[in-house]
């Protein structure tokens, strides 16, 4: 839903991607330090309940998720192994924020663990779908919901309830997230169905 806003935010972030390339970082090392940066704050944060200084810590460490790549285009790094990298670490850090949430709710919330588990799973389904296409040689991109979704309204529920919005709140948010996934995940392998009985699609 928020991919409109890609082309806006990669444009933001070229001033800062040209200063950081400057000073003789490399795109690689900022997508490392990203994700390592996300991975702690997700998994020592959020299970103690602290929402808003996480996903404040949370949200700086994300804009390597633009700035890697703005870095590497406004290099000429970009690289087929950087697309790769990036994309791989990307898992890490979801795994990490809904694995987060995952650990508070099993101590607190029963129903909230199993949403959280929803969303961490059927996220990677999300992903695996788009990858496995490509894989075959079809575009399987199309969807409702894509990574940014799914982190901007779990961050939303999250610091709602931590200034003090009910529980349910959360657990909306994170109900959202898992259908939404869901449904985009559904989206992704229908398109690829279509492209398979298309007709340049191999007759079995």
């Amino acid at each position: 839903m928020l991919s409109f806003l890609r082309g806006a935010y990669g444009r933001a972030l070229t001033p800062l991607a040209g200063l950081l390339l400057r000073v003789g970082l490399t795109p690689t090392a900022v997508t490392v330090v990203g994700t390592l940066g996300v991975a702690v704050a997700s998994l020592w944060l959020l299970p103690q309940g602290r929402w808003a200084l996480a996903f404040f810590i949370i949200g700086a460490f994300l804009l390597a998720d633009g700035l890697d790549g703005t870095m590497a285009r406004l290099g000429g790094r970009e690289s087929r192994f950087g697309a790769f990298l990036d994309s791989t670490l990307d898992r890490v850090a979801d795994g990490a924020v809904f694995a987060g949430f995952a650990i508070w709710a099993a101590l607190h919330d029963t129903a909230t663990m199993w949403l959280a588990l929803g969303a961490l799973v059927m996220g990677f389904v999300v992903s695996y779908a788009r990858a496995r296409a490509e894989v075959e040689g079809w575009d399987a991109s199309t969807g409702l919901f894509e990574r940014t979704d799914r982190l901007v309204i779990a961050g939303a529920g999250a610091l709602a309830v931590d200034l003090g919005a009910p529980l349910w709140v959360l657990t909306a948010a994170l109900s959202l997230v898992a259908l939404g996934s869901a449904i985009t995940a559904g989206q992704r392998i229908a398109a690829a169905w279509r492209q398979s009985k298309g007709p340049d699609a191999p007759q079995s």
